[in-house]
């Protein structure tokens, strides 16, 4: 890989996604809608020469066609906030994946976990059938048939799928708004049960991942699974949380009747309820696929990511720790 294309760059898989190609020595094009945002990250980066930024609308092939000329990735990890996914995320996969037929370009998209539905094992491979039952689910699924159909003779893509994560750069997450406050100082949310167990991945570990199977050639044509070190409970992320800001505010875990009452307020969190089921029944990624074929994975600890994350948000809030 000489030169790669970051869709949703400033996002939060986009922004790891866009450092670690960079420090790959890889020549990288930050796309996003916001020159500004595409700015700060440039700068929170050291303004490498490698890097060059392109703002514009995913939604527009031809603007993708042009941002993405020459490159032999697209990594695709632009999203849809919950309320717009039904009506706008096939769309997106359509624009993408028409600009990427037109420059025989290799792609890596970028998504979750909610096409496979309900889970019928301790650890899903990629192989584990694909039974949606929520609406967002079937989007998805419907998403990854675009991404695979046949049409594209020319294009050439991949899916990484990643379980719920966190890190400095999320911002669509079920944990960022746990964090945020921890980090703020302030009475925090937790979406779902804190008791239960699930799986989480530190997005800098993820983009590592996404960034070494996108190097071979061989990767493409497949669904990758990017799996977190292992499970953890809410309880102790908040642990984790509390001891790296130094401050203990209370933490209210949000169930169904809360988020169903945000959601008279706040379109996003009437969605989230919808999903509520993978915070109750954990749906865990086996990473026995990608261990077989780049090797042991190295996770950074809990304990460690979360903390990284903690003091990246307080120094972004100029707060002392």
């Amino acid at each position: 890989m000489q030169k790669a294309i970051v869709l949703g760059a400033t996002g939060g898989v986009g922004s790891p996604l866009t450092e670690e190609l960079i420090r790959r020595g890889i020549e990288t094009v930050a796309f996003g809608r916001s020159m500004a945002k595409l700015e700060k990250l440039a700068q929170q980066l050291g303004n490498p020469p490698l890097l060059r930024l392109e703002a514009g609308d995913a939604f527009d092939e031809e603007r993708l066609v042009r941002a993405a000329a020459g490159a032999d990735v697209i990594f695709h990890s632009a999203n849809m906030p919950y309320h717009e996914m039904e009506t706008r995320l096939l769309p997106l996969g359509e624009a993408v994946m028409g600009a990427a037929e037109r420059l025989e370009a290799k792609v890596v998209v970028v998504d979750g976990i909610y096409p496979y539905g309900r889970r019928t094992t301790a650890k899903a491979n990629e192989e584990h059938p694909k039974f949606p039952h929520t609406r967002k689910g079937k989007v998805r699924l419907a998403y990854e048939k675009l991404i695979f159909d046949p049409r594209w003779r020319k294009a050439k893509p991949l899916i990484v799928r990643l379980p719920d994560y966190y890190g400095p750069s999320a911002q669509a997450s079920y944990l960022s708004p746990t964090f945020e406050a921890i980090a703020a100082g302030k009475p925090a949310p937790f979406i779902g049960t804190m008791s239960i167990p699930r799986e989480y991945v530190y997005l800098p570990d993820a983009a590592r991942m996404i960034v070494t199977i996108a190097e071979r050639t061989d990767s493409y044509g497949q669904n990758w699974h990017i799996p977190g070190p292992d499970v953890i409970s809410g309880h102790e992320l908040v642990r984790y949380a509390r001891k790296a800001s130094g401050k203990s505010k209370p933490v209210i875990s949000l169930g169904r009747l809360a988020l169903s009452l945000a959601g008279l307020f706040h379109p996003v969190m009437k969605e989230v309820v919808e999903m509520l089921y993978l915070t109750e029944e954990p749906f865990v990624l086996s990473g026995e696929k990608y261990e077989r074929t780049f090797g042991a994975i190295g996770w950074t600890p809990h304990e460690q990511a979360v903390s990284d994350t903690i003091h990246s948000l307080m120094r972004r809030n100029e707060l002392p720790f």
